[in-house]
């Protein structure tokens, strides 16, 4: 058993959830090199590369051509999550021929659908095994809410998702931002009127009896509603520095032609050298793996690997490298 230790630096499941025209597709937007799968229109007035879906199985053939082509981008967006789930429920209606999810009995057909949903949420992790972040867009809509220990009802904001479906979408994330107008309640000053006033855009970031939200990353509760807020999450960490033993030093005469310094090696590039050596195998294995996935040509040298690949690929794909290394030497 291999036992981690310390932060891992993997790519992150962000939910955003809110009313209808507040801004959440343009915020989605902001993330790194994103692709929307769209699914009810949303993006046709924004400046992004999207793939229309419009059934539940093309939006699992989009997931799996992003699979197949990692270097595709860097964020992946389903826009949005509800108007998947009605895919999903069409597809198991005409899966299973029935008219409507009620034919199935009480309760039994959201539970498919939930099953379904289960194993894109499966999918979506392998994509961010392979160093993409994901992103799911969801709508919101209020409820009267009444806790059993208390009089009175109140309104709390929940995502426009069944039952069964949200809590597993809440479970997966490791950000929920719900994103509202914040509004301004003045009282005049015989306390004899309200107004509301103001509109300012928001988000929310931590649990609250009136909405869900959660982040792991220790940012404040309160937001603007902008890209800027959160962008700090997303910068590359940079690589461990892998010290180089140490060696004895040989006096050498001093000459006076003035000698050009060896470049010096990036430390991304020390740290694969260094796993290599570990897993007992060889470049040539390596480079002949990055190029079956056609990130770079067989001839390219680990020295020409960007920083960025090997921090968001090679390293968090390693044990899978090495599956892959071995299979090939088996099958030989």
């Amino acid at each position: 058993m291999k036992i981690e230790t310390g932060i891992l630096n993997t790519p992150l499941k962000v939910v955003i959830d809110g009313p209808e025209g507040l801004g959440k597709t343009t915020l989605a937007s902001k993330f790194p090199n994103p692709l929307f799968l769209d699914t009810e229109g949303s993006t046709v007035r924004l400046n992004v590369r999207r793939i229309k879906i419009t059934s539940w199985e093309d939006l699992l053939e989009a997931i799996k051509y992003v699979k197949t082509n990692p270097t595709l981008c860097k964020t992946l967006v389903i826009d949005t999550a509800d108007w998947a789930e009605i895919l999903a429920i069409r597809y198991v209606c005409n899966k299973n021929r029935k008219t409507s999810l009620e034919d199935f009995g009480y309760g039994k057909g959201y539970t498919f659908v939930a099953d379904e949903f289960v194993d894109l949420l499966k999918r979506l992790n392998e994509l961010r095994d392979l160093g993409i972040h994901i992103v799911l867009v969801a709508h919101a809509k209020p409820r009267k809410y009444e806790l059993p220990e208390e009089q009175g009802q109140f309104d709390r904001w929940e995502m426009k998702l069944s039952k069964q479906t949200a809590p597993l979408i809440k479970e997966w994330c490791d950000m929920l931002l719900f994103c509202n107008y914040k509004t301004y309640v003045i009282t005049s000053s015989d306390n004899s009127t309200k107004k509301a006033t103001g509109g300012k855009r928001v988000m929310y970031t931590t649990h609250n009896p009136c909405w869900d939200a959660k982040n792991r990353f220790g940012l404040k509760e309160e937001l603007d509603l902008d890209f800027k807020e959160i962008a700090h999450l997303f910068k590359e960490e940079s690589a461990p520095v892998v010290e180089a033993p140490k060696e004895e030093v040989v006096e050498t005469p001093v000459s006076n032609e003035s000698v050009p310094e060896a470049p010096k090696e990036r430390a991304t590039v020390t740290r694969i050298k260094q796993m290599i050596t570990e897993a007992n195998i060889t470049d040539l294995d390596l480079r002949k793996v990055v190029a079956s996935r056609g990130h770079y040509k067989e001839e390219a040298t680990i020295e020409e690997y960007s920083d960025d690949f090997i921090t968001r690929w090679i390293i968090p794909n390693w044990k899978k490298i090495i599956e892959m290394i071995t299979k090939n030497k088996e099958a030989k």
